[in-house]
């Protein structure tokens, strides 16, 4: 039986606002979160209390600007999901992201509406699609939502 996937045109920036990293203290798992209305990110470390609260203004490329990164990229925060795969590394910036690609790997019948050559799916990797990785990429997928 296949099992269907419709692409929902997610972009990679519809996980930014909150990222699952290493707590920096003691290296459990902390969440960093961004807002960009507010301008502000947040760091918060349930296991040893570690909290952080800092403006998003930061120096990329030169320019000096509020951008809007991924929450981890604010504090240098290692992605807690994440592990190496072959030669390429696979990542999720959180549970929702994790569970999204890993709708997207277990389908045998994937659909595409609408294609805009921005969204989510369209901007990963090769290995990501191939079928000859979706066994190998769901254990990690497997692992990693056990972590």
């Amino acid at each position: 039986m296949q099992q269907r996937f419709t692409d929902e045109n997610k972009l990679m920036s519809d996980f930014f606002g909150e990222v699952w990293v290493h707590c920096s203290t003691c290296n459990k798992k902390a969440i960093a979160t961004v807002s960009f209305e507010t301008q502000t990110a947040s760091l918060h470390c349930t296991q040893c209390g570690l909290y952080k609260r800092i403006s998003t203004e930061i120096t990329l490329l030169g320019s000096k600007g509020h951008w809007q990164l991924p929450a981890n990229r604010y504090f240098d925060a290692e992605l807690w999901l994440m592990m190496p795969f072959k030669a390429e590394v696979f990542f999720a910036y959180n549970g929702q992201h994790l569970a999204y690609l890993e709708k997207y790997i277990s389908a045998t019948l994937r659909e595409h509406k609408d294609r805009t050559h921005f969204t989510l799916l369209e901007k990963l990797p090769k290995f990501y699609h191939e079928a000859k990785n979706r066994k190998g990429l769901l254990k990690i997928i497997e692992k990693l939502s056990k972590k």
